[in-house]
């Protein structure tokens, strides 16, 4: 797992990045990937799936996973707009799944999965749509993360209960080891630690909820991560280009909560699945 400073926001900002999104690799193509983006879809969220795929393309980006709160119409959403626009972004269809102990990312969607479920249960529904899963900011304490009430030694040990969240640990594909929206606090360091014990390949993502936070932090990968085989054999090699969200950023998503809410589109329970055409 190696790590270097955030090249994605120099590139938005017309700054040479030598290696970064747009370059290839002494072995190939290489892509640059955002595992975890939201849209006007999630309910904390006012950028349009359109104006995030922007995002994307201009900050260099090849792969962009759409892991919208409770749903998968902003993925799809952004999906129809690539194909529309013929816009050189792969879309990833993902969700970020809101189960009874804390949230899990998942890829490779073919219909939403339902809230509320225990995490294993999550993961056995998104198994069943050959997709992948991620653990989100494991040890967040301010968001729903799975790990937050895990003592602190568990991050360095591994040894966390075996009945307890880190017993899913076997049944995931990735920790994110760094997400660009922990502002504060050791969560990004205990999850990188986390993932080493557990012996699973540590990401960096956005966590973006607006169009100045695509890309701010992503993964290089050599090859093609546009089928869950290729992005798993990937994911051990991945190169972790790590930046952070501003304050002001943060600052909005409460606003944009609210504004949601007065749209009608606060958090919801789904009410059913969504099938891909």
């Amino acid at each position: 797992m190696r790590e270097r400073p955030s090249g994605a926001a120099n590139a938005a900002l017309g700054r040479p990045v030598d290696g970064g999104p747009g370059g290839g690799s002494a072995t190939g193509p290489r892509a640059f990937l955002d595992l975890h983006v939201h849209t006007s879809a999630s309910f904390d969220s006012l950028a349009s799936p359109e104006a995030q795929v922007r995002a994307a393309a201009s900050r260099g980006l090849t792969h962009l996973a759409i892991t919208d709160h409770d749903t998968i119409d902003g993925a799809l959403a952004a999906r129809a707009f690539v194909e529309r626009e013929a816009v050189p972004v792969t879309i990833l269809v993902g969700q970020e799944v809101k189960t009874d102990s804390g949230d899990l990312i998942a890829v490779f969607l073919t219909e939403a999965i339902e809230s509320g479920l225990a995490p294993a249960d999550a993961i056995a529904a998104v198994r069943a749509q050959g997709g992948l899963v991620g653990i989100p900011h494991p040890f967040d304490k301010f968001r729903g993360s799975l790990l937050a009430g895990a003592p602190e030694e568990a991050a360095d040990t591994g040894n966390v209960e075996a009945s307890g969240p880190a017993a899913l640990a076997p049944l995931v594909d990735w920790v994110e080891a760094h997400n660009a929206r922990i502002m504060v606090g050791d969560g990004n360091e205990r999850a990188a630690l986390f993932a080493r014990a557990h012996e699973l390949p540590g990401v960096a993502v956005s966590d973006a909820h607006s169009t100045l936070e695509v890309g701010v932090a992503y993964i290089a990968i050599d090859g093609d991560p546009s089928t869950p085989e290729r992005l798993l054999a990937a994911l051990p090699e991945a190169e972790l280009v790590t930046g952070r969200a501003t304050y002001f950023v943060r600052a909005v998503t409460p606003v944009a909560k609210v504004i949601q809410w007065a749209r009608g589109r606060g958090r919801r329970a789904p009410t059913g699945t969504k099938t891909l055409p």
